[in-house]
């Protein structure tokens, strides 16, 4: 039987998950991906292989099948239709790793604590990130699982760009810039070369555009500074949530607006940004849509895009120069305006767009002698798998006590 990694990227509403050859090649081999959504109610299992066929597209008919019976639905499924496939371990999301994770790690019990620890640092993600592994150490407690984090990438940063300026007592309780998407960034500054070799080694901007967006700055591949800070709402504007703002706002939400704690925090993460701003919709297609007859939605997309123009000049001056800004994410990958816009926006850093190669969807939307613009899609499923099976391989190589 052929031994498999299952990628796991659970939600509070959506169960994400690939499944991939666990070894016998450089990288592993996508087999299956998927989507198990409606997990707080109506629900459908989604599965495509490895040519992007669709093999299944089932309702559930269950009353809110939670992160626990949507696991057991997959797993059946890839039971009664891979029956030469044997699970050999499962590698897990996991957005906030805190200071002592920095690669992905083999989840144990005392892991699995240091990690509900964290929760108060991403509250909104961690939870769900954390409830399939508590299902599985239950349910198949000899079954390796691996954490691998969006923070982790980032602890390559020098400490000054992790610190606010704040009292030290709170840089020591964990209020420190932390980063996110590092999964997607990693993944990036693995494939640079084979793009433009002198890329691995310069100065480059990653433009992790979706509804979660951020940037990234690498220097030989590594992360220098980032938009995205002590939590997942920093930095860009983004689908639902506002981005930088200033903390007095958050006060005055509090006294002057007569907010409670929870409901100020569900309007910055999701009630704000581009829905917030347009009235209308966190989706980027729609808006585009609208845009020549609807002021509202227009306003939010050049919102957007003067956001990420002011955040792209400071990570040029964190790293000195810049000799490529590369587009990723699914507004990044996709969307050829928003990438124009940007770039246009960008000339005074000697970025020149090609406007045939734009529409084309590059993988090169820069033409001239200045800093390229690339297109090029991100993989986090892999960069899991990828530290999945180095984890496991590491822990193997551990000589016996």
């Amino acid at each position: 039987m052929t031994p498999v990694l299952l990628v796991l990227n659970a939600g509070s509403s959506s169960l994400k998950f690939q499944v991939f050859e666990a070894g016998g090649r450089e990288d592993p081999g996508r087999l299956f991906r998927g989507l198990f959504e409606g997990l707080d109610g109506s629900a459908r299992l989604l599965i495509r292989d490895s040519a992007g066929a669709v093999v299944a597209d089932e309702t559930v008919e269950a009353p809110a099948p939670g992160h626990e019976a949507a696991l057991l639905h997959v797993a059946a499924w890839l039971r009664a239709n891979s029956r030469d496939l044997r699970l050999a371990a499962v590698g897990h999301r996991v957005v906030h790793g805190g200071l002592d994770f920095a690669e992905p790690v083999r989840v144990d019990a005392a892991v699995l604590e240091a990690l509900e620890r964290l929760v108060p640092l991403a509250p909104l993600h961690q939870p769900h990130n954390l409830a399939p592994i508590r299902i599985l150490q239950r349910r198949l407690p000899d079954l390796p699982q691996v954490a691998c984090f969006d923070t982790a990438f980032h602890r390559a940063q020098a400490e000054i760009a992790q610190l606010f300026a704040l009292p030290h007592a709170m840089t020591e309780a964990g209020v420190r810039r932390y980063g996110f998407h590092g999964l997607s960034y990693a993944y990036i500054a693995s494939v640079l070369a084979q793009h433009d070799p002198a890329l691995a080694s310069g100065r480059v901007v990653v433009a992790h555009l979706g509804n979660g967006a951020s940037l990234c700055a690498l220097r030989h591949g590594r992360s220098v500074a980032t938009t995205m800070g002590f939590s997942a709402l920093d930095g860009l504007m983004m689908g639902t949530r506002c981005g930088s703002l200033d903390a007095g706002v958050v006060f005055y939400m509090l006294r002057e607006m007569k907010l409670d704690p929870a409901e100020a925090e569900r309007v910055l993460y999701t009630q704000s940004g581009l829905l917030g701003v347009s009235g209308l919709s966190n989706d980027m297609r729609r808006l585009r849509a609208l845009a020549a007859s609807d002021p509202d939605a227009r306003l939010a997309i050049d919102l957007f895009v003067y956001r990420v123009g002011r955040e792209l000049g400071s990570l040029v001056a964190a790293l000195g120069g810049i000799d490529a800004l590369v587009f990723t994410g699914g507004i990044g990958e996709n969307d050829a305006a928003t990438r124009a816009e940007v770039l246009r926006g960008a000339a005074w850093a000697g970025f020149a767009l090609d406007e045939a190669r734009n529409a084309a969807g590059g993988p090169r939307v820069t033409c001239g002698p200045g800093p390229a613009g690339w297109v090029i899609p991100t993989d986090e499923e892999l960069m899991i798998a990828r530290g999945a099976r180095a984890a496991l391989d590491h822990a193997q190589r551990q000589p016996a006590l």
